[in-house]
C-alpha cells in the first residue's frame, strides 16, 4: 500500500529527527559535490571511508527510516523533502536511492 506525499507526511521529515542524515547530507551531497567528488556514489563512498563505524550506522539507519517514511512518494516529493528539510543540495535520481541503500549497507555492517 503506498500512500502519497502530502504536507503533513513532509512535516514527518525534519533535521530534528534525522540528525545524521542532515549531517551527512549537508557535508558530502551539498553543491560543489559533482565537482568534488563526481556522483552521488562517490560522495556516499567517500562518507563510508571518512566516517567512524558509529557515525556510518547512524546515518544508515536514519536513510532507511527516511526511505520507509516516505515509500509511496514520488521521486520530487523524497528531493523536496531531502533539499527543504535535510539540507541536501544534490537532486537524487531513482537510480541513486538504491546506490545510497546498497553502499550503506556495505559499510554500516558491524
Amino acid at each position: 500500500m503506498s500512500h502519497s506525499c502530502n504536507r503533513s507526511n513532509l512535516d514527518l521529515i525534519s533535521a530534528a529527527a534525522f540528525p545524521a542524515l542532515r549531517s551527512f547530507l549537508r557535508g558530502y551531497l551539498h553543491e560543489d559535490m559533482a565537482d568534488e567528488s563526481g556522483s552521488v556514489a562517490k560522495a556516499v563512498r567517500q562518507f563510508c571511508q571518512d566516517a567512524t563505524p558509529d557515525e556510518r550506522r547512524a546515518v544508515a539507519d536514519e536513510w532507511a527510516r527516511f526511505l520507509t517514511q516516505t515509500r509511496g512518494w514520488p521521486l520530487e516529493a523524497i528531493n523536496r523533502a531531502l533539499t527543504e528539510r535535510l539540507g541536501s543540495a544534490s537532486l537524487l535520481e531513482e537510480a541513486d536511492l538504491e546506490t545510497v541503500s546498497s553502499t550503506f549497507r556495505e559499510f554500516a555492517r558491524p
